[in-house]
C-alpha cells in the first residue's frame, strides 16, 4: 500500500532499527543517526507501539476485504451475470465469483484481540463505500464496480505482500 520506493524503504528501516537495537546501549536514552541525535529514546516503545497499529490495520483490512467480497458476491457479481452471459464470459466471470466465495469462506483473523472495534471501524468505512455505490444508477453502478475489480485485486495483492 505504498510507493515501490516506500515499499523498498520499510526493509531497510526495520534492519538499521533491528541492528540498532541489538547493538550496546539497548535501552539507551540516546539515538543518534549520522549527525542527528535525539535524547530521551526508549527504542522498546517504539516497537511497541508500531505493533500494535500493524496489528490493528491488518486485522482492520481482515474484516473490510471479507464486507467488500460479500458485497461483489451478493450485488455485484449477482446484478452482472446476465451481461456476462451476453458478453460471452461466463466462465471467466464464474472463475472469478468462485474465487471471491473460497476467499470470503477461509478468511479469518489471526487474532481475536479486540475484534469488535476493530470490526466496526471496517464495518463503517465500508458502509461509506456502500452510501457511495448506493447513489448511482443500479446498473451503472454495478459495471462501475465491476470494472473497479481490478482495483480490489491490485489492493489484495499489495497488501497481503507486505
Amino acid at each position: 500500500m505504498g510507493s515501490p520506493v516506500r515499499m523498498a524503504a520499510l526493509p531497510c528501516l526495520s534492519l538499521i532499527l533491528l541492528l540498532w537495537s541489538q547493538g550496546p546501549g539497548v535501552q539507551g536514552q540516546e539515538f543518534q543517526f549520522g549527525p542527528c541525535q535525539v535524547e530521551g529514546v526508549v527504542l522498546q516503545e517504539l516497537w511497541e507501539a508500531f505493533q500494535a497499529m500493524k496489528d490493528t490495520v491488518e486485522a482492520e483490512s481482515c474484516y473490510l476485504i471479507h464486507a467488500l467480497l460479500e458485497f461483489y458476491l451478493n450485488t455485484v457479481f449477482k446484478n452482472y451475470r446476465d451481461k456476462a452471459v451476453e458478453f460471452r464470459i461466463l466462465k471467466s466471470f464464474s472463475t472469478l465469483a468462485n474465487n471471491f466465495i473460497v476467499i470470503v469462506s477461509k478468511l479469518q483473523p489471526s487474532q481475536e484481540k479486540e475484534m469488535f472495534s476493530i470490526s466496526e471501524s471496517a464495518r463503517r468505512r465500508f458502509l461509506l463505500f456502500q452510501r457511495a455505490f448506493k447513489q448511482l444508477d443500479r446498473e451503472a453502478a454495478v459495471t462501475k464496480a465491476f470494472g473497479e475489480v481490478d482495483i480490489l485485486l491490485t489492493w489484495m495483492e499489495k497488501f497481503y505482500q507486505i
